[in-house]
């Protein structure tokens, strides 16, 4: 939901927003950015190679609209638009949402062998940025961190949709609520998750927990929760356009990931008064500050998320407490305003004013 959260807050006035995409079934935010006044097309792929394939198509859209900049998102997605830079003489620029060694090994010799076809690259947070430059030996392209942010006025604590939430989902309204929003993905370790759920469970049976979003492992998942019998309390929320009402469900906000960038969903879990427990991948550890906007651990022992949860479920003024330095966190450094601003920053570097 990064690119509607920012469109809100651009200046409209300046900069008009056309929003590509290639996979066809990739489309919960496209109603969504249409209300905000994006204009989206997609020009469908069904793999990597005939995404590449799209370049052509994807520099007569630039022509067309007399599109002026090119800003992407993802490694397939940036050599894509490398290619329709140079077919167009567009300036490129290309946001790094994780490190370069978790790619496939084909995935990231393409991203890097491009990376100098284009005219800056912003990486989501340090950990990213170092990666980036430890991987590519000879980077032309400048390269900076713009960290990701959230929109501080529309994820907020105690926000309105919570009991609804409970009540579609067959939770009582004074269980405890311990939930995640990702991609059904290798990289969160949501079985993980679940085999960690189960362990809560044997310590406060009346918990139940909430996996908001999808992918490729929801069958290996849905089979992991039969497995673990965990039917009753596991709930499988599906994908939601509009997850705050979610999110004022949740007590806790787990994630175990074993890599990732500076992931979206946790900045808003913070923002909307959820109180953190999480392995420490990629950018999260320079988002979450241990013992003070939330409790953390390597990512190589992610059953001691079972203690931290077991913890903030027993300590409710230690949980508030967590939970209210992380809002603090997020107004103070990590705010979409700020990260909005140093994006068209670097739009005017290449835009006309």
């Amino acid at each position: 939901m990064l690119l509607p959260e920012t469109l809100r807050l651009h200046d409209r006035e300046t900069f008009d927003f056309h929003y590509i995409f290639f996979l066809p079934w990739k489309t919960a935010m496209v109603s969504t950015i249409e209300d905000n006044g994006g204009k989206v097309t997609c020009l469908p792929a069904g793999n990597n190679i005939q995404l590449v394939l799209k370049a052509r198509a994807l520099a007569r859209y630039i022509r067309q609209h007399k599109i002026e900049l090119v800003h992407a998102h993802l490694p397939w997605a940036g050599i894509v638009a490398r290619l329709a830079g140079k077919m167009t003489s567009v300036p490129v620029i290309y946001t790094e949402h994780n490190k370069q060694e978790r790619y496939h090994v084909a995935t990231r010799l393409m991203n890097l062998s491009t990376m100098n076809l284009q005219g800056r690259i912003i990486a989501v947070s340090q950990d990213v940025e170092e990666s980036i430059r430890k991987h590519k030996r000879h980077l032309k392209t400048p390269l900076m961190t713009i960290l990701n942010g959230v929109n501080t006025e529309r994820f907020v604590p105690h926000a309105t949709g919570g009991a609804e939430v409970r009540a579609q989902l067959g939770i009582p309204a004074d269980s405890p609520v311990i939930g995640t929003i990702a991609v059904f993905r290798f990289q969160k370790r949501l079985d993980v998750w679940l085999e960690v759920a189960a362990k809560i469970l044997k310590d406060a049976p009346q918990t139940h927990f909430v996996l908001v979003g999808d992918g490729p492992l929801r069958p290996q998942l849905e089979e992991k929760r039969l497995q673990l019998g965990l039917e009753k309390n596991v709930h499988f929320a599906g994908v939601q356009t509009e997850v705050r009402p979610y999110l004022a469900a949740f007590d806790l906000y787990m994630m175990s990931s074993i890599f990732e960038g500076l992931p979206i969903a946790l900045l808003e879990a913070m923002a909307s008064g959820c109180a953190i427990v999480s392995t420490d991948a990629g950018g999260i550890k320079e988002v979450i500050r241990q013992e003070e906007d939330g409790l953390l651990c390597s990512v190589d022992e992610p059953m001691k998320l079972v203690s931290f949860a077991q913890i903030l479920l027993r300590d409710v003024p230690r949980r508030q407490r967590l939970a209210a330095q992380g809002r603090k966190r997020i107004e103070e450094s990590f705010s979409m305003e700020t990260m909005v601003a140093a994006l068209e920053e670097v739009y005017h570097d290449f835009v006309k004013r």
